[in-house]
């Protein structure tokens, strides 16, 4: 069963039991999902469908940080609702063991020796972690790794 069709099924669930804040969530996905598909002309898989999940857990915690520190905890807390929500159709994460031993590789397979190779560095790593582990992160271990930081 494709991701899509997951999302789906759970939205008509969602829909026999009358749960109004996961329906809601549900149905945002979706419409991003199909607004994608429209915009692009094309059937989105489930590598694409989970970068459109990526950007929506994205927003939403950017979302969280200004409505906490705008004092709207009602707010911050309907989207964290939709956090969990959408969190629950990503793959299983990447432990940071994990994703360092992906770093190491990268950065011994393509010669990376200082910060102008971060580019070529991400290129390859980008493709790996994708969906799987939080890119701002990683992001910051090969900006350490590459400034011979702890690890390197």
């Amino acid at each position: 069963m494709s991701l899509k069709s997951r999302i789906t099924d759970d939205m008509k669930s969602a829909m026999k039991a009358r749960e109004t804040g996961r329906l809601a969530a549900i149905r945002l996905l979706l419409a991003a999902i199909k607004q994608r598909e429209v915009d692009e002309r094309i059937e989105l898989d489930d590598g694409d469908v989970v970068t459109v999940i990526e950007k929506m857990l994205k927003q939403r915690r950017d979302s969280i940080t200004q409505y906490e520190s705008a004092g709207r905890q009602d707010l911050a807390d309907a989207e964290k609702s939709e956090v969990s929500i959408l969190t629950a159709y990503m793959p299983a994460g990447l432990s940071a063991a994990e994703i360092d031993a992906i770093v190491t590789e990268v950065l011994t397979s393509t010669g990376a020796a200082g910060p102008a190779d971060m580019g070529k560095v991400m290129a390859q790593v980008k493709p790996r972690v994708a969906g799987r582990a939080d890119m701002g992160e990683v992001s910051r271990l090969i900006k350490t790794r590459l400034a011979g930081g702890p690890g390197n």
